[in-house]
This record gives structure tokens, sequence and C-alpha cells, in this order.
């Protein structure tokens, strides 16, 4: 990774941030882009006190002009990018029924066209450096989630259309990576989005009980590294679940209701 650019999404906590410390520690140039300036500012100053080479760059990614921006400045820092992650997301926890349109079209304007926009922009780079487009999706990207109708579809827009860039990129040596953590510990839920629109501050889920951030930064960086296509995090509630969904999809329907109904609070 000498030498390389990774720009990262979301980087100024959870897994975006934790992957900036694994490529930071395998000696990579490291972009970094938040919404919220003052944990963008933080997060910078503590890879930097690592030594880290790293950059930090303002941007909302729903917004297309902030997504050029953010790919324009890494380019005129070290004059091409390698890896993008496409990280940056918030969640959402209502049934459809209750929740304003206006949370729907916040995910997609955020997971989808957010991954849409930067891609489109950092393209030309990585065709040029044989690099990787990488989008951070999740379990609710392969099976549809009760009470989470909007992160859902994003996350399964994200895949398709990553998936159809991998097979239009099949003789440019464009690498594309579609990963997807299961339940991870995260700010994502904390700021997930309740049926009016408002962040639902503390998890209801026990956050003891899943999948650290910096582990599940780990084996995505592996990935990139393997050039791998697909990963799926956690084993019961990850590919087991994804491949139980494949041959029952009523039985998982049934089971993945169950489990969410019994959250503190459910929605559903």
């Amino acid at each position: 990774m000498k030498g390389k650019v990774v720009i990262i999404t979301g980087g100024s906590s959870g897994i975006g941030l934790a992957m900036a410390h694994e490529f930071g520690r395998l000696g990579a140039f490291v972009v970094i882009s938040a919404r919220n300036k003052e944990r963008l500012d933080i997060a910078l100053s503590d890879l930097q006190w690592q030594g880290f080479d790293v950059m930090a760059v303002k941007a909302d990614v729903s917004i297309e002009a902030d997504c050029k921006n953010l790919i324009d400045k890494a380019v005129e820092a070290k004059g091409r990018i390698d890896i993008l992650v496409n990280n940056a997301g918030v969640s959402m926890r209502a049934a459809f029924k209750n929740t304003d349109l206006a949370v729907l079209k916040t995910l997609m304007d955020i997971n989808f066209w957010g991954t849409v926009y930067c891609t489109k922009y950092a393209l030309p780079h990585l065709l040029e450096t044989r690099g990787s487009v990488v989008g951070i999706i999740s379990i609710a990207g392969y099976i549809g989630l009760p009470g989470r109708t909007g992160y859902s579809a994003s996350k399964f827009a994200i895949r398709g259309f990553l998936e159809t860039l991998r097979c239009e990129n099949l003789r440019t040596g464009l690498h594309v990576l579609v990963a997807a953590p299961g339940f991870t510990t995260s700010n994502i839920r904390k700021s997930a989005l309740q049926a009016n629109g408002s962040p639902q501050g503390e998890t209801p889920r026990d956050e003891a009980k899943m999948m650290s951030s910096e582990k599940a930064a780990q084996k995505i960086v592996s990935a990139i590294l393997k050039r791998k296509n697909e990963l799926v995090l956690t084993f019961l509630e990850g590919k087991f679940a994804v491949m139980l969904n494949h041959y029952f999809p009523s039985l998982v329907n049934y089971l993945v209701f169950n489990q969410m109904a019994k959250e503190p609070d459910s929605p559903i």
C-alpha cells in the first residue's frame, strides 16, 4: 500500500475510521470524509498523532458537488486514486406505514446516491490505476429487514449498482467489492432515523454481542487487498442467513420478523 491513495467516506467513526487506521498502518495515504466537521477533525488528529499520512475533506455525500470536490482534493494532493471505500451511510428504525417519505429519500440520497456520485467522479482515476471500488452495504442488502424499509432498499440498490459496474468492467481491470457487515458496533444505529426523521439516540440492541468495528475493518481491508468480489461478515446473522434466504425465503421472513419484533420498543 506504500504510495497508494485511499478515500473513505464516513471516515470519522465506526468502520470507516477503523479502516483508516488499517490502511494507515499499511502505509497508504488516506483521505477521510464526513459531514460533521468537529468529528472529522477529531478523527484526523487521532490518525495524525499515530503518524499516518492522512487528509480530511468535509463532504456531505448526498450533495453531488461535495463528492466531486472530495475526489478532486484527493487527486490534487497525490495525483491518483487507488481505492474508494463508499462507507458513509445512515439507517432507520420505523414501520413503513408510519414513516414520513422524506426519511426514505434521505436514506437513498446518502446511502445510494452518495455511492453513485463518489464512484462516478473517482472512476476515471481508478481505471488508470486498475484500482478498487468498495461498497459497504449490510445483510439488509440481501434480506429485507422489517422496520428498515428505506435502509434495506438503499443497500439492495448499492449492491445492484456495484455488481453491474463490476460486470461492465470485466476487461478494464477495475476491482469491485461489495462488503456486507452483520450487526457491528457502530454509530450508525444511534443516528438511525425514526418515523419523523429524528435520530433514535441510544441503540436498542446489545452492542456487546456484536462484531467490533475494528474486526470488521480488518476483514474488509483484507478482502480489498485480495480483490474479492463479495464479503459477508458474521456467520449466523450473516453468511448462514444469506444462504438460508436463497433456499427458504419464507422461513427467513418468519425468523427475521420474530427477531426484530423482540427488540425493545420494536416498531413492528
